[in-house]
């Protein structure tokens, strides 16, 4: 037996797809590990709102990407206290200050270890963010 099948049997990986988020069938939103700890990796969430639609302007699709990330953690029995890794990219051009300051309405003061990445691009030309994250949940 090679370590990968002994890890394997000592762990389980949920995908969460909650309902109060649009859903994409390219991907999970979440990913929950079980097993020795548990890891909750949350997958990219956009400006989408549950009926699919992109909304506008930098401000809105971060409160809403946020809003996303929440759902997403809340279903995976997560606390925003959870959240120990945060990825937020920006498309070139995007003001970080302007993202930010939308993001302490939803987010609050919550410190995480954060990385911050200009692109070119995202996977819809109408984002203009996606934010991803990782959390350390309860055993």
């Amino acid at each position: 037996m090679n370590v990968l099948s002994v890890a394997a049997m000592y762990m389980d990986i949920e995908k969460i797809n909650p309902a109060s988020v649009h859903y994409n069938p390219a991907s999970a939103h979440g990913v929950l590990v079980t097993g020795a700890g548990r890891l909750l990796f949350l997958g990219g969430q956009n400006g989408v709102d549950i009926a699919g639609n992109v909304v506008v302007g930098l401000r809105a699709q971060t409160d809403q990407a946020l809003r996303n990330l929440l759902s997403v953690l809340g279903a995976g029995g997560g606390t925003p206290e959870n959240v120990v890794k945060m990825t937020v990219y920006l498309v070139e051009g995007s003001d970080p200050e302007e993202a930010f300051a939308a993001a302490s309405r939803v987010w609050g003061r919550r410190p995480t270890a954060m990385t911050v990445v200009m692109v070119s691009g995202l996977a819809n030309p109408d984002f203009m963010i996606e934010i991803d994250a990782i959390a350390a949940m309860p055993a």
